[in-house]
């Protein structure tokens, strides 16, 4: 069983805010089993204790930074401390504040991360509570997508994308461990381009920012001196923040996040939708098994889970022409499944089709559920050792489109089953609502030896 942690001693740190231009100091404390992380503001009457957790957040969360309130009192751009101490599985914690921003630092989650390292991590007499989903979990708004897939660790797939010849788009995918975050993530920088600087300023934000503290992007490059620290350091920056926002669901989060231009506004509202669904679980929870399948039961029906690794062990099918993601058989008869499908940015069909206007290509809609109805066929020991050839299709029509950030749920049927000859129907589905359907006959062969 997993256990709960703080930190060992106390550290400080202190520096300007990158907003408020405030000048901070935190001090970093031990606390308790189940206290949770809690930020005091020793500055004011009182020392105002506001927790770090989705029930804080401000209404007014400024869309560059993430901000938590009690009452009239304000901690603002908290996200990249809580990363540190999400990803470092920090459970408990007291940070006392002397203003209402933390220090920037140099722009990023190192120095935080370092401390927390040289203070050392301390396991406390309680077992950690864990959000699990069952199934996944999607959050929509404008441009931007947040989906959640069942899993057994923490994982975040993540792309973004401007208009700008500089940072047109860029793609990271990490499993979020104390040692992929320490050297891949934490040292990642914000940023902001050349003329948003003016704008943030009149509304009050950037206020402590400079080159010292953060990217800034002109049309050719960066403006600072020291180069860039990855080759794609502003999407890993991204994910620093969304780790921090996550952290606000209050326990540590197992699950795959796949994330299509993410920010603060969206990330915490996807953590809302996401603890209202999830469940909590003790210990280490298994949700997705990659030796071995994992078997529940859903309104008496027998339901098998397939992850990725297994799908890949039972279908040929290999990146770029691999179009599903999980399948759950469902039933004792192997007569039903459902595929799903995270259409990403970084799909290459999306470059030609279209430029400026990407749209899932249908016959590879079509193909999605075929591979669905693959996995459950050839998922029968009798049949491990085989491949499924199309004979045709019959009734197909699309019915929306499907464009980067959709999730589709590829429903498939049996209707004839003859061994190794078949007809299977087949539908996907986008938000609930039907995007494709048809009809394919297949027949099964041994694969050459």
């Amino acid at each position: 069983m997993a256990k709960q942690t703080t930190i060992e001693k106390e550290f400080s740190i202190e520096g300007i805010g990158l907003h408020t231009g405030n000048k901070s100091k935190m001090v970093f404390k031990p606390a308790d089993k189940n206290a949770g992380i809690h930020f005091v503001r020793i500055d004011l009457p009182n020392k105002p204790d506001i927790k770090a957790d989705w029930n804080s957040l401000s209404t007014g969360v400024a869309i560059r930074g993430t901000t938590i309130q009690s009452g009239d009192v304000q901690i603002h751009t908290i996200e990249h401390i809580l990363s540190a101490c999400f990803a470092l599985e920090i459970d408990n914690l007291i940070i006392e504040i002397n203003n209402n921003e933390p220090p920037i630092m140099d722009g990023s989650a190192k120095i935080i991360a370092q401390k927390i390292f040289e203070s050392g991590i301390k396991e406390l007499d309680a077992d950690k509570d864990f959000y699990t989903i069952k199934e996944p979990v999607t959050f929509t708004s404008g441009n931007t997508k947040i989906v959640a897939y069942p899993s057994d660790k923490l994982e975040i797939d993540c792309t973004i994308g401007y208009d700008h010849p500089f940072l047109s788009h860029q793609q990271a995918k990490f499993e979020i461990t104390k040692e992929s975050y320490v050297n891949d993530i934490a040292p990642a920088r914000t940023f902001c381009f050349d003329y948003e600087i003016e704008a943030l300023q009149s509304n009050g934000l950037a206020k402590g920012g400079s080159l010292d503290n953060a990217i800034v992007i002109g049309p050719n490059g960066i403006y600072n001196k020291e180069p860039l620290r990855f080759d794609n350091e502003f999407v890993r920056h991204k994910i620093l923040d969304l780790i921090g926002d996550i952290s606000l669901a209050g326990k540590p989060i197992k699950a795959r996040l796949v994330a299509e231009k993410p920010g603060h506004k969206s990330n915490v509202s996807f953590i809302k939708e996401f603890v209202s669904k999830a469940v909590i679980d003790k210990g280490e929870p298994k949700v997705d098994v990659p030796k071995k399948q994992e078997e529940q039961v859903v309104s008496d029906e027998k339901v098998t889970v397939f992850n990725s690794a297994e799908i890949q062990r039972i279908i040929p099918h290999r990146y770029p022409i691999l179009m599903i993601d999980r399948v759950k058989l469902i039933g004792a008869g192997d007569k039903k499944a459902v595929g799903y499908k995270c259409v990403s940015g970084n799909e290459p069909f999306f470059q030609g089709h279209f430029p400026g206007q990407p749209i899932m290509p249908g016959v590879l809609i079509v193909e999605a559920m075929a591979q669905t109805s693959c996995v459950m066929f050839l998922s029968r020991p009798a049949l491990r050792n085989c491949l499924a050839y199309f004979m045709g299709i019959d009734k197909v029509k699309f019915r929306k489109t499907v464009i980067p950030g959709d999730m589709l749920e590829l429903k498939v049927e049996v209707i004839r089953d003859s061994g190794r000859k078949g007809k299977v129907r087949g539908e996907a589905f986008v938000d609930g609502k039907l995007a494709a359907e048809a009809e394919f006959m297949f027949i099964i062969v041994d694969r050459e030896k």
